[in-house]
């Protein structure tokens, strides 16, 4: 009697991947530590609040239980606080792991894969696979014909029975030229990114990590600096995102672009842009005798030209801005368009919902393309 096999779909109700007590804990760990700035005891003081609303322990894990299981895989370490006493401070272990999770959280439908770079436009003897197929050609390379797709077209062809393999069978994918991209990241931290009970600091930090992380991993030979602006411009190492806080700044839009600017003509890559992520107006800029020149009401026209200048002169220098306006208000949104337009850039106006997949669609986008 032949064995019959019935091919099909076999449904169940949904069963949550096993998380051991530590790994749950750590999750919601690492969402905290992100939102405090890197403050272990406000974390800890947030999860244990947690804790008590939601049970999230029982008396077999405690808190303290997971802070002791922290300290022995190597995520805090025992520290001086700057009054002299003792606590704890994450380490670099934990650093990576919150860019991690910001890349899990924000790209999570992407598939990693081995290094590589940007992808162009031009399709031909590259080495990055596009997914798509065409016949077999002389002068094709025997390592590009799909192997698969070859036997799949002689079965078909010439049947399963009397198999044969012919040249027109054969298939081969298409690939694509990487080309290197130089990216500069600009986060505005002036005070009102934390005005009207709105916290849009964490979700900018969020995006950096992720696309830190997309960077290192995924395209290693490219290069991201990230940079700061309040009333002046400074870069900051990817290490130090978890760390960022607003400050009582003003914002010096131009700064930044100088800053990213200065950054991108020592680069060497062919294809280099701007991001810059932010909430207000231009309201600050730095004068020639190192004195600042801050106008807070409404949009300054001295400051503006000196933005529109500075979009200018990156138009030039074959540098696209893509602003990311997380505020919605008529005015700003006019000023960004007649920014965006100097520029020849790109501007999109979202909330805070959605920044970090708005971001990797441009940057991936932006890989297709190479500016001459």
């Amino acid at each position: 009697m032949k064995n019959e096999f019935k091919k099909g779909f076999y449904f169940k109700s949904y069963e949550a991947p096993f998380q051991s007590p530590f790994e749950k804990l750590f999750g919601i760990f690492k969402e905290l530590i992100t939102h405090t700035s890197g403050d272990f005891d406000e974390a800890i003081s947030w999860l244990r609040e947690l804790d008590i609303e939601y049970k999230l322990t029982d008396e077999n894990y405690t808190i303290d239980d997971f802070i002791e299981d922290l300290k022995k895989k190597g995520y805090i370490k025992d520290e001086v606080k700057p009054d002299g006493s003792g606590g704890f401070g994450i380490t670099a272990k934990t650093e990576r792991a919150i860019r991690q999770q910001a890349l899990d959280q924000i790209f999570g439908n992407l598939k990693r894969s081995g290094s590589g770079n940007h992808k162009t436009k031009h399709a031909g003897n590259g080495d990055e696979h596009t997914g798509e197929f065409r016949e077999f050609s002389f002068g094709d390379g025997l390592e590009r014909i799909s192997l698969t797709e070859s036997l799949r077209n002689a079965q078909i062809n010439n049947g399963v029975e009397s198999f044969m393999l012919t040249e027109n069978d054969l298939v081969v994918e298409e690939t694509q030229y990487k080309a290197q991209m130089s990216t500069v990241l600009m986060i505005d931290i002036s005070h009102s990114m934390i005005l009207y009970g709105e916290d849009r600091i964490t979700p900018a930090k969020k995006v950096a990590m992720a696309l830190a992380e997309l960077i290192t991993t995924r395209y290693p030979k490219d290069t991201l600096d990230i940079l700061v602006f309040g009333n002046d411009a400074w870069t900051i190492p990817i290490k130090d995102l978890p760390y960022l806080q607003v400050g009582p700044y003003h914002t010096n839009t131009v700064a930044g672009l100088q800053l990213a600017m200065d950054i991108l003509r020592r680069k060497r890559n062919t294809n280099k842009q701007i991001f810059m992520i932010t909430d207000g107006k231009p309201s600050c800029v730095r004068e020639r005798d190192g004195s600042y020149y801050m106008n807070s009401n409404g949009l300054d026209e001295y400051i503006v030209d000196k933005c529109y200048t500075q979009a200018q002169q990156a138009r030039k220098l074959h540098i696209p801005i893509t602003t990311f306006m997380i505020a919605n208000d008529p005015y700003l949104q006019r000023f960004v368009n007649h920014f965006t337009e100097a520029n020849q850039g790109k501007a999109f106006y979202t909330g805070l919902k959605g920044l970090g997949e708005m971001i990797f669609e441009d940057y991936e986008t932006n890989r297709k393309k190479r500016v001459r």
